[in-house]
This record gives C-alpha cells, sequence and structure tokens, in this order.
C-alpha cells in the first residue's frame, strides 16, 4: 500500500545493528525512529520460509515498512536461454519470499544491452517482465517488480526506459536510483533537473506514480563509463538539498533508501533536511 507521507530507511540492516539478522536491523531502524528496511537479497534468496515468517511478524511489531532487492545476477537481455531462465527465477524467488516477510516491492537490475540494440533490449527485457509479473498475479504473490535506473551505461536502465516499462506492464513500477541517473551522464544533479525527472514520471504513470514511488539515494563517484562506487552523501557531489526540495514540492509519497556506506547516518541527516524545507 502506499504510504501517507515519504518515508526514510536503509538499503540493507544499519550499520549499528547488535547481530546481522534481518529481525535485528528491523528492531533497530525502528529504535533509530527510521521507518522502512530494503532486505538485500542481492548475493541470492538464502532466507527460508520460516525466516520470512519471523521478518514479517518483526516488521508489523516495529511497524517497519519492507522491500527487497532481488540478486545481482540477473540479465532479462541474455543471449543464453539458461541464463535467462536462471534470472528469471532469481526474481521470482525474491518476490516469493519477500512477500511472505510483508514486502510489496522488488527491486531489480534488468540486465546489459551487449550487442543488442536498445530497442531489443528493451523488448526481450518487456517480455520477462511481463511474464513474470503475469506468473505471480497467477500465484497470488502481491509484488511490484521495480526495475531500477542504472548508473553504467552498458547497464540496461535510463530513466525512459525504466518508466515505459512501468507504464506498458501492469504490477511493474520504477525505482528511481538518483546517484545512478547522476553517474550515467554526469547530469541530473539539479532543483531543475529534478523537476524535470518527477515531471516525466507524472506524465508517464500521472498522480498515482508519484504517490508510490520507490528511491535510491546515495553518493557516488562517476567517470566516463558512468558509476564507479558509492559515497557519503557529504563526501559527494549529489545535489541532496535541492533534491529533497523537489520531492516535497511534488507532494512525493513511498520510500527513499539510502546506500551510502553510512546508511542510518545519511538516512537520518536527510530525513531532517526534507522535514525543514518550506514550501509554499
Amino acid at each position: 500500500m502506499p504510504s501517507k507521507h515519504l518515508l526514510f530507511g536503509t538499503g540493507g540492516i544499519p550499520r549499528s545493528t547488535k547481530g546481522t539478522s534481518s529481525v535485528s536491523g528491523i528492531k533497530r531502524i525502528r529504535e533509530l525512529g527510521l521507518d522502512c528496511m530494503e532486505l538485500e537479497f542481492v548475493q541470492g534468496v538464502r532466507m527460508s520460509e520460516k525466516g520470512a515468517k519471523n521478518v514479517l511478524e518483526t516488521a508489523k511489531k516495529e511497524e517497519v515498512a519492507l522491500s527487497v532487492h532481488a540478486p545481482y545476477y540477473i540479465n532479462l537481455n541474455s543471449y543464453e536461454e539458461d541464463k535467462l531462465k536462471a534470472s528469471i527465477e532469481r526474481i521470482y524467488q525474491a518476490a516469493r519470499i519477500g512477500s511472505l516477510c510483508g514486502a510489496e516491492s522488488v527491486v531489480l537490475h534488468a540486465g546489459f544491452y551487449q550487442k543488442s540494440s536498445k530497442k531489443h533490449t528493451f523488448e526481450n527485457v518487456s517480455k520477462a517482465l511481463s511474464e513474470l509479473a503475469g506468473q505471480l498475479r497467477n500465484e497470488g504473490i502481491p509484488a511490484i517488480l521495480r526495475p531500477e535506473t542504472m548508473g553504467k551505461r552498458t547497464q540496461f536502465g535510463t530513466l525512459e526506459e525504466v518508466l515505459s516499462l512501468s507504464a506498458e506492464i501492469e504490477r511493474v513500477l520504477p525505482c528511481l536510483d538518483f546517484c545512478h541517473l547522476h553517474a550515467r551522464e554526469g547530469k541530473e544533479n539539479s532543483y531543475s533537473e529534478f523537476t524535470e525527472i518527477l515531471s516525466m514520471v507524472e506524465e508517464s504513470l500521472g498522480k498515482e506514480g508519484l504517490l508510490n514511488m520507490h528511491m535510491h539515494i546515495a553518493g557516488v563517484e562517476y567517470g566516463m563509463n558512468g558509476e564507479k562506487r558509492h559515497l557519503n552523501l557529504k563526501e559527494s557531489d549529489l545535489n541532496y538539498p535541492e533534491l529533497m526540495k523537489a520531492l516535497k514540492e511534488f507532494k512525493i509519497r513511498g520510500r527513499v533508501i539510502l546506500e551510502s556506506p553510512i546508511l542510518e547516518e545519511d538516512a537520518l541527516m536527510l530525513r531532517e533536511i526534507y522535514g525543514s524545507v518550506e514550501v509554499l
């Protein structure tokens, strides 16, 4: 369900968590006064159904909203049938276990262009996501698949591509990673550019798109080919105060997931900046 206000949280368990379990992480999110957490299945879905039940119970008790990040090893534009099937299976398992945890959104890196044209890559990714969304719907798994905007030029995932998929396929919505958008071309880093991005979301998905946003934010080091690595926000050139202003101006609802090295510190800082923004 879309949130009634903008939630702030971390990608993975907070660094200050005592212990390494998702349950410990959720409890720490509540102690910090944050709102949400993304379960990182990036190295594989290794949580059991019993473990997922424990996560669900803890998240409900602590009132922490959850999402999941599917494994990195995915390429929906793979030329090899077995690799394509394995990619779809990894997203499926992330959605299945994630839904048992109470997580609706499944963030995924869709794939690489390789030697394909951008048009052909889009068709392949769209076909795979359409089939998977249909399978999840048929099995009663209430997952929203969220292809992420990507930070390297070799990767499928421009803003236009992600929005087109979301407009075309039911139960597919974007994950806007603002540091990736910035790193890809070295642009997308001013108030006017942020508002243009949000206007594109509204134009493509309507007001509803702005009320159910899923966003990743971190500092980023980048070069000629795009993203190199994540940085703490204060160590980066990301214009995050202006981004917070744009989110508030547009009355964005949904989640902001921090992926910087100092997860909870940057999450708390951003939420404070967002809270201090005054809009007319």
